[in-house]
């Protein structure tokens, strides 16, 4: 089989994500990141606070992350463009297992990335226009 950008794979392994800007991090139309009490058991313990302070502060009808105008998880970092998350070492079991051993979507479906990445860099824009 040639090698026709067709025939790519970009993503085959999480090793890509360490350098992703955070395509994932963002809600799309009909998707939804589902918390369970482990998840905010496990973000309380990383910010040393209750579970109830996890949902008052971050939580969105129980069960997902409250975001920002743009889409984005309101614990994604704005600051960087790799490692944006937060609470990385805390994150949901949903995050943690994305893209389930499955290639990165967003970089193999040019329609998705087409979607994230203009709200990506008006996320970082905005955070660097603070910062001037």
């Amino acid at each position: 089989m040639p090698n026709t950008p067709e025939n790519y794979t970009l993503a085959r392994n999480k090793s890509f994500c360490n350098f992703c800007p955070g395509y994932c991090c963002y809600r799309l139309p009909g998707s939804t990141l589902y918390l369970h009490a482990e998840d905010i058991n496990r973000i309380a313990r990383h910010f040393g606070v209750s579970d109830g302070e996890i949902r008052n502060r971050y939580l969105e009808n129980k069960n997902t992350f409250k975001t920002r105008e743009d889409g984005s998880c309101i614990l994604l970092a704005n600051d960087r463009m790799c490692k944006r998350c937060t609470v990385h070492e805390a994150r949901p079991t949903q995050c943690r297992e994305f893209p389930y051993n499955n290639p990165c979507p967003y970089l193999e479906n040019p329609g998705l990335l087409e979607m994230i990445h203009p709200r990506i860099e008006q996320g970082l824009a905005v955070a660097g226009d603070e910062g001037r």
